[in-house]
């Protein structure tokens, strides 16, 4: 016998990973040169050079046998006190190497999360919409609780406040927010993050136990027209921060990431969960010789202003012709209104002009698309006129 829930699953990827497999046969076909595909959201700039000097350093000058081995469950020591350390710096926080729990990449950071705060089927998760699809997964098929979708604000993919606090219930564990967003781009204002937390400690207060908030935070550093993004951490003291190097240090194959505990009442009851959640999952330690590597690089990034051209070659190409977006605030997607209102017909009719593009219905804003721009400029600027004939079909 087969849990049949996770054979339906593995048989259907994600609809992300679909158009990246078709692009991939597609350009065995036809060319690499001649798709373009948005649709994954894999950096196109290399890793910063400190991150080189110091994989090699590490393996020239390290005992092997250390530098390839286990690390405690949570991480290294060392590793966690120099991670710990930077975020205070930058951050203003109070971590310490007890806070915080190496992770594979912040989906293991997130499924940790979700995994630890379920008491229950019926305990829930709000995630705003539009929200990256895999949370619905972490949530339902991860942890076995219930995931809330708050109904997007599409003229500016910002919280919904009203919608939210219908949302809220005595079952409320957690609520998640991605700032900047994946696929909206979507940064949250001090102002936004300040109503926030007020309206989760009056709910906390209101049903007795700690409403937690995920802060899912793998596009930290990739903002644009000096937007200050405010830490949520500093604003809600039960935040549990969730990080990946993946696209700061354009690493996303190498799985390296961590969860930040807070230090509240609960903390060592909570930190104890995150670790067993981490047991369960089987995570017996994040990747050794990465792990060195993220401490060393704490803070450092890849040349990201490739990104903000990208985004204005995008953004003013496809409003100039028609499109209707909002300017994203950061991270590396743009998500207009498809020219129709069933997004997933639009993205099919795209594909005539080897324009891969994922709808928006998966994550949860129908009639849009997620175009993800890290990718080659060139690619950009020969990908606009297609995406003139395509708005031509409909005008």
């Amino acid at each position: 016998m087969l849990n049949q829930d996770l054979v339906g699953l593995g048989k259907k990827r994600s609809t992300i990973r679909e158009i990246f497999e078709y692009g991939n046969a597609r350009a065995k076909e036809i060319g690499r040169e001649n798709i373009f595909d948005f649709s994954i959201g894999n950096p196109n700039v290399p890793a910063p050079d400190a991150v080189r000097r110091t994989l090699l350093s590490l393996v020239e000058n390290t005992d092997p046998v250390a530098l390839h081995g286990y690390t405690s469950a949570q991480g290294a020591e060392p590793v966690r006190a120099k991670i710990a350390e930077s975020l205070n710096r930058r951050f203003g926080t109070a971590y310490h190497a007890g806070s915080l729990y190496m992770t594979v990449g912040a989906a293991a950071a997130i499924s940790i999360c979700f995994k630890a705060l379920t008491c229950s089927p019926e305990d829930e998760f709000i995630v705003f919409a539009p929200f990256f699809p895999e949370y619905s997964v972490f949530i339902e098929k991860g942890a076995g609780a219930k995931c809330v979708i708050v109904p997007p604000r599409i003229e500016d993919f910002q919280i919904d406040f009203d919608a939210f606090a219908r949302c809220l219930s005595p079952r409320t564990q957690a609520v998640v927010v991605n700032s900047p967003s994946n696929p909206a781009g979507a940064a949250y204002s001090a102002e936004t993050l300040t109503r926030l937390s007020a309206l989760l400690q009056e709910k906390s207060a209101e049903y007795g136990h700690t409403i937690y908030l995920i802060s899912d935070e793998p596009y930290r550093e990739i903002v644009y027209d000096g937007i200050a993004l405010p830490c949520p951490a500093r604003f809600y003291p039960a935040t549990l921060m969730c990080y990946s190097y993946s696209k700061s240090l354009s690493l996303p194959g190498e799985r390296i990431g961590y969860v930040a505990v807070p230090d509240v009442p609960e903390f060592i009851d909570l930190y104890a969960a995150v670790c067993g959640a981490g047991r369960v999952l089987g995570y017996v330690n994040a990747p050794s010789l990465f792990q060195l590597a993220a401490a060393e690089c704490a803070g450092e990034t890849a040349d990201l202003s490739v990104y903000a051209e990208n985004r204005r070659l995008l953004y003013e190409g496809l409003t100039a012709m028609g499109y209707r977006c909002v300017k994203p605030d950061g991270a590396f997607y743009l998500f207009p209104q498809t020219l129709e209102p069933d997004d997933r017909a639009f993205c099919e009719r795209a594909k005539k002009y080897e324009l891969l593009l994922v709808p928006g219905a998966d994550f949860g804003a129908p009639g849009h698309m997620r175009i993800s721009y890290c990718v080659q400029t060139g690619q950009i600027r020969r990908a606009l006129p297609l995406f003139q004939k395509l708005a031509e079909e409909y005008q």
